[in-house]
């Protein structure tokens, strides 16, 4: 037999402005963004072509692998044990909500793809609120082009480095 539930999200298109933030100053995402050289107006431009699909609790999204998307329980455990009190408190008033009034509308979590290697962008706690009721939360996946991308190395930065880049007339 399976048990269903009377509880459920209904997921909505976010707000890429409201997400700033996890772009400018979440440190554990820096990595992501200078790797494939990507900026803030290439991010709000490819959001207005996102799509809203389902993610099923894993580490990949069809053949694209989701960093810092912890999916396994046990990370999920070990990242909210490391949280800040503020974090844990928000999470717990969605959950208060979602158990009080049997359902919620939330802003998807988004993940941003760059032919198969993504990124959870945004909205972890929304995401895990899902995947711990045993739920397929959707989320807006932002597509980057791939084409003609310079990818930021230490290679590259070190001949930057030792050669100028300067245009001068002969």
């Amino acid at each position: 037999m399976i048990s269903n539930s009377s509880i459920r999200i209904t997921w909505i298109k976010p707000e890429i402005e409201e997400e700033q933030w996890e772009f400018s100053r979440h440190p554990a995402k820096q990595e992501y963004y200078q790797r494939h050289a990507i900026d803030w107006p290439e991010i709000v431009s490819a959001s207005n072509q996102g799509e809203l699909i389902p993610y099923p609790r894993s580490g990949e999204l069809g053949t694209i692998k989701v960093s810092l998307s912890y999916h396994n329980y046990e990370d999920y455990s070990r990242y909210l044990a490391k949280a800040k009190r503020g974090y844990r408190l928000s999470y717990a008033k969605m959950e208060n909500d979602l158990q009080r009034n049997g359902e919620l509308t939330l802003k998807a979590p988004i993940i941003l793809a760059l032919a198969d290697d993504g990124l959870l962008f945004s909205g972890y706690r929304r995401l895990c609120l899902a995947w711990n009721y045993g739920m397929v939360p959707y989320i807006w996946l932002v597509t980057l082009n791939a084409a003609d991308r310079r990818k930021t190395t230490a290679v590259n930065a070190e001949c930057e480095k030792e050669i100028p880049w300067e245009s001068s007339s002969m």
